[in-house]
C-alpha cells in the first residue's frame, strides 16, 4: 500500500482533515498534502516515522487493511 493510500485510510478511519492529522502527528500540513496527491512519492524516514508511530498508536495496521480487502 502506498502512502498515498495510507494517508487517507487513516483520515477516513479516524475522521481527520489534513490539518488536524499534521497536527497530531507533528509533520507539516505540506507534506501531507503532498504525500497524498503525489503518485509514487517516497517520503523522509523521519516523518514517515513519526506517521507509523502515531498509526500504531491509533491501533491502525496497513497488513491487517490489506489483507480485509483481498477477501
Amino acid at each position: 500500500m502506498e502512502i498515498k493510500e495510507q494517508v487517507k485510510l487513516v483520515r477516513r478511519k479516524l475522521l481527520l482533515t489534513q490539518a488536524q492529522l499534521s497536527k497530531e502527528t507533528g509533520i507539516s500540513v505540506i507534506t501531507i498534502a503532498r504525500w497524498e496527491s503525489v503518485e509514487g512519492i517516497k517520503p523522509q524516514m523521519v516523518s514517515y516515522g513519526k506517521f507509523l508511530a502515531y498509526c500504531e498508536k491509533k491501533g491502525i495496521h496497513f497488513e491487517d487493511d490489506e489483507k480485509d480487502h483481498a477477501k
